[in-house]
């Protein structure tokens, strides 16, 4: 479906994006693509400015840009705020949200017939649904999911291919979990007796809010005691490991390969960067954004900043990768010094000998 550039800019106005057209209102595309791949027919989108240069050799029709950017003449633009926000209303305005094929209730899944299934439900063949599950409507389960005894599941939930549910798992309404991710399993519980390891039984649960979404190959441990939760909002990249007891709150963001021992608290509105990782029973703020690779091993104030291993506040952080760079030349300066200074204590010797 191809759109023009004026009906597309009074879509983002209706959201109240405040959206200016420059240029020629009825050019017309019909589907997103990045600056260096657009083609003619088809809108792309500036939002880091790293990438301004390649706003005079992109093909796009149309590009999506800040108020202030510099563009070329002649490019057709549509001038917003925020060039993302608005690029991801004009994806789902032109291109839709992932379609799911439809099983209704496959006759080659396994679904007990003590489990409670809602209305319009699309399971797939070779999916599993134990005793006493209770389903919400409009659920999608594609094959290969395991859904564990007295699992609940909201309205609207998606999960992908091969995903684990272990008993007693709770999930809100319109969660999404992609392929691959476990959520229950047992945690790392065991008690030193002598030289080996006891295992504690993991009787607590997951609890996972409304309108959250797993990447692929996550593990979601369940607690020893009472539950792990994972709070409303909260987004998961892929490799994600949260240990059993932790507690995240609302709208966090975490990235590829982050890791949480157990019984963490994590507060709302949390960003943590790729391969970041929390030693157990510490507590982050509200609005912490912790840096990629970082290693938290202490509590982490509320809107603080934190990079590094150990993790500090950024402003030190950045002071001692500074130094770090220039470790190989200090050094090599430290010996002519030290070689400096043997010289001296030498001649200062041979000097007292004289005397």
């Amino acid at each position: 479906m191809r759109h023009t550039l004026q009906e597309l800019a009074e879509h983002l106005n209706a959201g109240g994006a405040d959206c200016q057209v420059v240029g020629d209102g009825g050019v017309e595309v019909s589907a997103v693509a990045t600056l260096e791949d657009a083609c003619a027919g088809q809108i792309s989108f500036l939002a880091n400015p790293k990438y301004e240069k390649m706003l005079a050799t992109t093909q796009a029709s149309a590009v999506v840009v800040g108020r202030r950017v510099d563009a070329p003449e002649g490019l057709n633009l549509l001038r917003v705020a925020d060039p993302y926000a608005a690029i991801t209303r004009l994806i789902v305005r032109m291109h839709g949200q992932r379609s799911h094929p439809q099983w209704g209730v496959s006759k080659a899944a396994v679904v007990s017939d003590a489990a409670r299934i809602g209305a319009r439900a699309n399971i797939a063949p070779q999916v599993t649904i134990a005793d006493d599950v209770v389903i919400g409507d409009d659920v999608t389960i594609y094959p290969g999911c395991f859904v564990g005894p007295g699992c609940r599941l909201g309205n609207s939930v998606v999960l992908f291919p091969n995903v684990v549910l272990y008993d007693g798992s709770i999930l809100g309404d319109r969660v999404t979990i992609h392929a691959g991710t476990v959520v229950g399993n047992d945690g790392l519980g065991y008690a030193p007796v002598g030289e080996k390891w006891e295992k504690i039984p993991q009787i607590g649960y997951v609890e996972i809010g409304d309108d959250v979404e797993i990447g692929s190959n996550c593990s979601i441990d369940r607690a020893t005691l009472g539950k792990t939760m994972i709070g409303s909002g909260t987004k998961f990249s892929n490799l994600i490991a949260i240990g059993h007891g932790a507690k995240i709150d609302r709208d966090c963001m975490f990235v590829a390969q982050v890791g949480l021992a157990g019984s963490v608290t994590v507060g709302r509105h949390v960003t943590m960067a790729g391969q970041a990782g929390v030693v157990g029973h510490v507590t982050i703020g509200d609005n912490v954004q912790v840096g990629a690779k970082s290693g938290v091993t202490n509590d982490v104030e509320a809107g603080t900043r934190v990079l590094g291993a150990p993790a500090m506040p950024i402003y030190e952080a950045k002071r001692v990768l500074a130094v770090m760079t220039h470790l190989p030349e200090m050094r090599d300066r430290l010996r002519q010094l030290e070689a400096e200074v043997a010289e001296l204590r030498k001649r200062l010797t041979d000097d007292g000998r004289s005397r």
